[in-house]
């Protein structure tokens, strides 16, 4: 029996030892075949056996909006600081601060007695003007009627005849007196001279005011319409008067997030001369401002539209590479094989470039995956994007994005800002 239990012993100690060498053995074996057959996947990629994967896109032709950017100010068309015209005590202040006024309406009214008085006595003197007037009238005439029968001097009737021109222009005299003591007494209401909104306050009722008062009474600002003035640099000076000269430009108004479109209106002027120290043009757009967005004082985004390219053909911008012999894509044929197709851009933004030599539409272009492909590069397309094309958007400028500020960019002369 001792002997039986040894041999069954010995044998399990066997086995253990047999399967511990195995284990040993079998896992830098099974690390091995990994790493081998990692290097032929790697090999076989290198040396282009297998479809490379990436994304493309189809170019599609498309009419593309080309606009210029730029950076403006919100300014009134009329700002006008109500003055008192004449001195005197405010009596009362007929207006709320923030107020819309008509033009016309009495804003506010100062103490008109002294120049009632004045007004009623010039209406006083011309009437004893015009009675001595007509005294001296009928004199002239009595005169006239003696004068046929040689009862009064020449020289007397020749005085009268004087007497009566100098009392008519103390009359006349007498008449502008009257007016101009009724236009003074008219400024005692000092009335709104534009339509627009009224500011804060400048005085309080009851202080005494005077015409050379530099502050005023208070600020009226037109905000319907309103204008903005924007720049835009004078390399863009030659594309906007080349379209401003065939039409109407439309100008767009952003807000804070360079979205949205507060207002829409249209250009103005072009300013006649160029910054000299900024190397820009100063130019001026009108908008209606119907829901007061716009506000004096205030910094907006601005887009002009100077131009649509009709029927262009349009890539997405990431598939627009740059090398030595200039701008290509890769191009998709129908046997899943690119090829390296040059290419020119003449406009294009962070989503789209315009293509005017190079690619037609409905061609499938690489837009991911660059990175293995060379021409003839067997690739397997395997994002959705290939059968929709990109969706047309406005150009913009790829000029350096500043915070409140959207430019385009262009392998040519820029045309446009928005």
């Amino acid at each position: 029996m001792p002997s039986r239990r040894q041999s069954t012993t010995t044998v399990i100690v066997a086995l253990v030892v047999i399967g511990v060498a195995a284990a040993l053995w079998w896992q830098p074996w099974k690390q091995q075949q990994q790493q081998q057959q990692q290097q032929q996947r790697l090999a076989r990629g290198a040396r282009g056996d297998g479809p490379v994967p990436v994304i493309a896109a189809l170019t599609r032709r498309a009419d593309v909006p080309v606009y210029l950017d730029g950076v403006g100010t919100v300014r009134a068309l009329n700002t006008v600081t109500v003055r008192p015209q004449v001195d005197g005590r405010l009596i009362s202040i007929n207006f709320k601060e923030g107020q819309h006024v008509d033009r016309g309406h009495v804003l506010a009214r100062i103490d008109p007695v002294t120049y009632q008085a004045a007004y009623d006595q010039a209406v006083a003197k011309k009437a004893q003007d015009e009675a001595l007037l007509a005294n001296a009238q009928i004199d002239f005439e009595r005169y006239t009627r003696l004068m046929t029968t040689n009862s009064v001097a020449r020289q007397q009737l020749d005085t009268q005849k004087s007497v009566v021109s100098q009392l008519e222009a103390q009359v006349r005299l007498d008449q502008a007196l009257i007016d101009n003591a009724k236009a003074v007494l008219d400024y005692t209401n000092i009335i709104a001279p534009i339509d627009g909104r009224t500011g804060i306050r400048l005085v309080d009722q009851g202080n005494n005011v005077r015409a050379a008062d530099a502050t005023g009474i208070v600020v009226i600002t037109q905000l319907q319409p309103i204008s903005v003035l924007f720049n835009l640099p004078q390399q863009q000076l030659g594309d906007v008067n080349r379209a401003f000269g065939a039409g109407s430009l439309p100008v767009e108004v952003f807000g804070a997030d360079n979205k949205t479109v507060i207002d829409k209106g249209e250009l103005k002027v072009v300013d006649n001369q160029v910054d000299q120290s900024t190397g820009t043009i100063k130019l001026k757009a009108e908008f209606p401002n119907r829901e007061f967005q716009l506000w004096p004082g205030q910094f907006v985004n601005v887009r002009l539209l100077i131009e649509t390219l009709n029927q262009v053909v349009v890539a997405p911008t990431a598939a627009v590479q740059r090398g030595p012999n200039g701008t290509f894509v890769f191009a998709v044929q129908p046997d899943n094989t690119v090829i390296v197709r040059l290419v020119t851009v003449s406009q294009q933004d962070e989503t789209q470039a315009v293509i005017t030599r190079g690619l037609q539409s409905d061609e499938r272009v690489v837009t991911t995956g660059f990175a293995r492909l060379t021409a003839g590069t067997q690739v397997a397309v395997t994002n959705a994007e290939t059968a929709s094309p990109p969706a047309v958007q406005p150009l913009e400028s790829q000029r350096e994005r500043r915070p409140g500020r959207r430019e385009r960019r262009s392998d040519t002369t820029p045309s446009t800002i928005r």
